[in-house]
């Protein structure tokens, strides 16, 4: 086939800058930033994403542990390095149910306030945690769930504010520095007629602003959480259940990033990220109480343009009802 001069100059030259932004990304990965990653930090649901809780006011506590020994370009092979990178993320959460329903609805308020020791959004590697604080803020305004016979199903619209720490070029940031608009839901279908058998899906939907300091707008991402779970009673009263599954998460970034980058290199030139990851979670419930715990291990067996690792959570969560 027949090439001419001008298209071949053309074609030499977006393969040009496409080495270049690969280069800058990735290369530069023993130090500086490696890809951006999304704001929702997976491992947040899994078994149970479609129940919201009983009406009254709800806290839970999830620690999440990430960490990476491998950096992958974006053909999914592993880029030379040293050191790992790695956050700790304790997030407190508050959700508040009231009796009345709208839409025939649960009505669901919820705010999420983690503690950071890194980067969520910005992975770094040899660069251990320097400092730790608040981190970027999650804030669900609006959540509506239904209860129909053998499905339990919510959606909502949440942000993320850009409260953690962040200084343009430094090393110690915890905060992303741009706002971020979520689309996000919830669903339990429930696979047997005792509603033992679960399966289960959560997704979230995240469009982002500007970052400070830059004309920088990440690209939107796309995350799915997904469980497989079984319910085990541990006495013959139901005072106890042990809820045991298989978990993962797909997270995808879905369009190109805005802006430039130095120097001079187009941002969308930057290469798509993904992660994907299977596991296990436990559930431990007490429903007379309103108390459940969990833990959550979820190895990551496959990424593009980030870093590959594994993900652990553990945490609980209390219910404090409204007295009829």
């Amino acid at each position: 086939m027949h090439t001419s001069g001008g298209e071949m100059s053309s074609r030499k030259s977006e393969f040009g800058f496409a080495a270049l932004a690969i280069l800058f990304v990735f290369c530069c990965a023993l130090r500086l930033p490696a890809q951006q990653k999304g704001q929702w930090v997976p491992g947040q649901t899994g078994l149970d994403a479609g129940i919201l809780p009983e009406p009254g006011l709800t806290y839970a506590n999830l620690t999440i542990n990430y960490s990476a020994e491998a950096l992958k370009n974006a053909s999914g092979n592993s880029v030379p390095l040293n050191g790992n990178y790695s956050f700790w993320a304790v997030e407190n959460v508050l959700y508040y149910v009231p009796k009345q329903k709208i839409l025939g609805g649960k009505l669901a308020l919820m705010a999420l306030i983690p503690w950071a020791n890194g980067s969520v959004t910005l992975p770094q590697f040899e660069v251990n945690g320097k400092v730790s604080g608040i981190a970027d803020t999650y804030w669900q305004p609006l959540t509506l769930g239904w209860n129909f016979k053998h499905v339990d199903t919510w959606v909502a619209y949440g942000f993320t504010a850009p409260t953690g720490r962040y200084t343009a070029g430094a090393d110690d940031n915890i905060g992303s520095s741009y706002w971020g608009n979520n689309i996000v839901s919830g669903t339990t279908v429930y696979l047997t007629k005792s509603k033992a058998t679960m399966a289960n899906l959560a997704t979230d939907w995240e469009i982002h602003g500007q970052k400070e300091g830059s004309n920088i707008t990440p690209g939107q991402t796309f995350t799915m959480e997904w469980g497989l779970g079984q319910l085990i009673p541990l006495d013959n009263q139901m005072s106890k259940i042990l809820d045991l599954g298989v978990v993962g998460y797909d997270q995808w970034q879905v369009t190109a990033n805005g802006g430039t980058l130095a120097p001079g290199i187009p941002a969308s030139k930057v290469p798509y990220y993904s992660s994907h990851a299977i596991g296990v979670q436990t559930n431990f419930i007490i429903p007379a109480h309103a108390l459940s715990f969990l833990f959550k291990y979820e190895p990551e067996y496959l990424a593009y343009a980030r870093p590959q690792g594994r993900t652990i959570v553990f945490g609980g969560s209390w219910t404090l009802p409204i007295l009829k």
